[in-house]
């Protein structure tokens, strides 16, 4: 059995419009090329799992059951000054494959823990700082000045995801060259939505 990420309920591809403070948000899952999709080419990076928009303070809850291998700290402005502190969750699934749940507010559950199917594992997160953006920031980064995206980002690998790589960091990979146990999550969210 699996479950939506997010508590957003999302008949069909996506999910009602839902307003929080003037903003609209719509669940979906951006397709190739579009912005937060898998593989992204971000110019100077590429993307290794797909955004998923909601509003900051979403909660996020397991896709599936699996024991929790590794919590930690994804962004900070003392990695990049225009990054907020988030955090990620990995889940190694019963079915074997590992979810990685980053650019979490916070983190709900520890590691070694036990995680039942939609169980609350954290809150969607902010990731940049739109006052520390500024004309040094990589092009990519500067278009999204002033748009404050809140997001759940979401991996999906086929062994223990990577946290710390020198060409790794913040959920995008500094090399063409695709890592070979990194799994597109386009169909796998697709799925949980039929």
């Amino acid at each position: 059995m699996k479950r939506w990420p997010l508590n957003l309920k999302t008949p069909g591809k996506t999910a009602p419009d839902k307003v929080t403070a003037g903003k609209i948000y719509q669940v979906k899952i951006p397709q190739k090329r579009e912005a937060g999709s898998f593989w992204e080419d971000r110019g100077d990076r590429f993307h290794c799992g797909i955004d998923l928009y909601a509003p900051e303070n979403t909660e996020v809850h397991s896709i599936e059951e699996g024991i929790v291998t590794e919590t930690g700290l994804m962004t900070s402005p003392e990695i990049l000054p225009y990054w907020n502190p988030t955090y990620y969750v990995i889940i190694k699934n019963n079915s074997e494959i590992f979810c990685k749940y980053g650019e979490l507010a916070e983190c709900t559950v520890q590691k070694g823990e036990q995680i039942g199917f939609g169980q609350l594992v954290g809150y969607v997160g902010m990731v940049l700082n739109c006052v520390k953006i500024d004309e040094s920031s990589p092009p990519y980064i500067r278009k999204l000045k002033n748009k404050n995206p809140s997001m759940l980002h979401f991996e999906l690998w086929e062994n223990k995801p990577i946290t710390s790589h020198r060409n790794y960091l913040g959920g995008n990979w500094f090399s063409e060259e695709k890592l070979e146990n990194l799994i597109d999550p386009t169909e796998y969210l697709a799925s949980i939505m039929d």
